[in-house]
């Protein structure tokens, strides 16, 4: 059911774009959409089941007749999890592949830089799982992008519930924080969890900084076990955070570490260990599709 919104505005796209210019040259050829995600790189397991998804969807689609009697023809592109390699990407599908549109992205930092091409090239871009307010919004100038759309909430949302989970589900009360330096989606979700959990009574009592696919955790999870917090929170992506968490347990912190959506994958607890002491992932997974989590059995995985 996660494609349904990202196909339903690309759909809406195709027929605005169809009535307006008939579909340029596509009549005889279907219609081209492109579809960049993070097939390869550090943040595959989202991309790949995000694009298996949509193309499912856009089988259905054209099983059941196409969209304004054609065919949609999907141009797939690797984006590799990489800012710069998303805007190659981008730039591919628009000049030579001709798309009238695009969906795709799940990584806030590859979805800002694809956006900036889709803005200059003025095509429709329709991101899937992309958090980051700049995805849309134009930092400079603090208005709306013309022609990116999403399909997701915002970190804004995220970072107020988790705050407010910490506070009232958790009962913490002194934070530590760990905030990948190397992202955009790391770095504005810590910002907002820690303005909401501060307004909330709660106190950060530390915060280290790491990049993404560093390897060892150790001397900064030291640091923060030396503060005593109650919790730790890590907005960071699955590869990364499943290593932290591991080398959290072999340290012996027992706290509660709490994340966002970019956790949201399989391979977490792979890397990170016995899957019953990961039930805070179940937090997050039951978050996404409204249910009320049992605190009770996510306290006893803790």
């Amino acid at each position: 059911m996660k494609r349904l919104p990202v196909i339903s505005i690309v759909l809406a796209i195709i027929i605005l774009a169809g009535l307006v210019s008939g579909c340029g040259d596509t009549a005889s050829k279907g219609i081209k959409i492109g579809m960049v995600y993070e097939l390869t790189g550090n943040t595959a397991s989202y991309g790949t089941s995000a694009a298996n998804g949509s193309k499912l969807a856009f089988k259905e689609i054209n099983a059941a007749g196409g969209v304004l009697g054609k065919q949609i023809q999907v141009v797939t592109a690797d984006n590799k999890g990489e800012p710069a390699e998303s805007t190659n990407a981008m730039a591919k599908v628009i000049s030579q592949d001709k798309v009238i549109a695009v969906a795709g992205f799940t990584v806030s930092s590859c979805g800002i830089a694809a956006s900036a091409v889709a803005e200059a090239n003025k095509i429709p871009f329709v991101a899937a799982a992309t958090v980051n307010p700049k995805v849309t919004v134009d930092e400079r100038t603090g208005k709306v992008k013309d022609y990116t759309f999403r399909a997701c909430f915002i970190d804004s949302f995220q970072g107020r519930v988790g705050a407010d989970f910490a506070l009232k589900g958790l009962n913490a009360r002194k934070v530590a924080v760990m905030v990948d330096n190397s992202s955009d989606y790391s770095k504005g979700l810590a910002d907002i969890f820690k303005t909401a959990f501060a307004a909330g009574g709660g106190q950060i009592v530390a915060q280290e900084a790491y990049l993404q696919k560093d390897q060892d955790y150790k001397p900064i999870l030291t640091k923060l076990k030396a503060q005593n917090p109650d919790l730790i929170y890590i907005p960071g992506y699955y590869e990364d955070v499943g290593k932290i968490i591991k080398q959290a347990r072999e340290l012996g912190i027992a706290l509660p570490i709490l994340g966002g959506d970019a956790w949201d994958s399989p391979r977490l607890v792979e890397l990170s260990g016995p899957p019953g002491r990961q039930q805070h992932l179940l937090h997050q997974l039951l978050l996404h599709r409204g249910q009320k989590p049992r605190l009770q059995q996510i306290r006893r995985g803790l």
